[in-house]
Parts: structure tokens; C-alpha cells; sequence
């Protein structure tokens, strides 16, 4: 059945939109790890670079399907923008690479704090006691999978640290 009016068919493309994102990003991490693990690939780089070259390619088909607009940012902001997120991709490579998927599960977890964090102290932002309590749950959760999940190393903790820290930036 097709959606009635704007504001179904806005919902109904935000789903999915929703749904693509979480479908694309636990595929890239299975394919990943599956070639660092299974087949010995240790690019981790080159996975960086394919990952971007993709979504390139997609976020140019989706704006020539008129899904996307452009936006503009000014140089100092895309300068910061960029060196965050290939710190941010490439850390996540690496880390996935050297840890474990729960680890790398757990670093990701690990954004919400920081990211929560950076906000109090670069912007001044004040939570709720009902927003505080859930980030406690979450970090609560985040120590109880890292005492079960042993297998990280310090090489792998560098990178997932520097790749949480830089995301929580970005």
C-alpha cells in the first residue's frame, strides 16, 4: 500500500533511510572482519579508501535521484570535518582489525558518552537526570561486555581509543 500523503511517504523514507544505514554498516563490519580474519587482509587503509570511494559514489547517485542536496561548510570546519573522520574510519578499521567484533561493538557503545561528554564541555549542554541515568546504563553495559569480551590487546585499545575520541569529535 502506498503512502497517502507527504508526511507518510517523509516517514516512509526516513525509515528506510534508518534501515539502509544499520543494513550498510553491519555488512561493512562483517565483510571487513571477515577479510582481516578469514583471508589475512591487513589493509586497513585501503578498506578506509574503499569506503569512502563508495560512499562517494553513493552520495552522488543519491543526489542525481534528487534524494540528497548539497550542502556547503566553510573551509575551517570541512578541514576539521575531514581529519576527524578519516581518523574516525580508519581507527575503526584498524581496530577491527586487532580486536575482536565485541570489542569493536563496545568502542562504537563508547561514542555515546564521549560524544555526550564534549558536549558539556565544549557547548555547555546540560542533560536530564532521566538522559544521565540512561548513559549510565550504557556504560554500565560497556564495563560488563569489556570484562567478558578478553580478546583486545594494546595496539587494537590505541586504535578503538583514537577512533572514539576522533568520531565523538567529528
Amino acid at each position: 500500500m502506498a503512502p497517502a500523503n507527504k508526511a507518510e511517504r517523509k516517514a516512509v523514507v526516513d525509515a528506510s533511510a534508518w534501515m539502509f544505514n544499520v543494513v550498510t554498516s553491519v555488512g561493512i563490519i562483517i565483510v571487513n572482519k571477515a577479510l582481516m580474519a578469514t583471508y589475512g587482509f591487513s589493509f586497513a587503509t585501503t578498506l578506509t579508501g574503499l569506503h569512502f570511494a563508495t560512499t562517494t559514489l553513493m552520495t552522488a547517485v543519491l543526489r542525481w535521484l534528487g534524494y540528497i542536496q548539497s550542502s556547503h561548510l566553510p573551509m575551517a570546519e570541512l578541514l576539521k570535518f575531514v581529519l576527524f573522520a578519516n581518523f574516525s574510519i580508519v581507527g575503526m578499521n584498524v581496530s577491527l582489525m586487532w580486536n575482536s567484533v565485541g570489542f569493536y561493538q563496545i568502542a562504537k557503545l563508547s561514542m555515546i558518552p564521549v560524544s555526550c561528554f564534549l558536549e558539556v564541555v565544549m557547548d555547555k549542554i546540560r542533560y536530564s537526570r532521566d538522559t544521565k541515568l540512561s548513559i549510565a546504563v550504557v556504560l554500565l553495559g560497556v564495563g560488563v561486555c569489556t570484562v567478558t569480551d578478553v580478546s583486545v590487546n594494546t595496539k587494537g585499545f590505541i586504535a578503538a581509543f583514537i577512533a572514539v575520541w576522533s568520531t565523538s569529535l567529528q
